[in-house]
């Protein structure tokens, strides 16, 4: 596997963020903007995920409904 997806409601169209685990010495995390487009970046430890904890949180309320 050459990642693990993290989606809204297990839906494939709302993805949150990748986890690209699959080579220990090179750990990175997808990230999405609004337009679903994937942006990569490389993590020295699980726990720099933290560090982009705001950017993930948007990517969530933009599937949230409007009122």
């Amino acid at each position: 596997m050459s990642y693990c997806a993290i989606l809204l409601d297990d839906n494939n169209r709302k993805p949150i963020c990748r986890l690209r685990f699959n080579n220990l010495e090179k750990l990175r995390l997808g990230l999405f903007n609004q337009d679903k487009e994937e942006e990569v970046v490389g993590i020295e430890t699980p726990d720099d995920i933290y560090s982009h904890a705001e950017r993930i949180r948007s990517m969530v309320l933009s599937y949230l409904p409007k009122d």
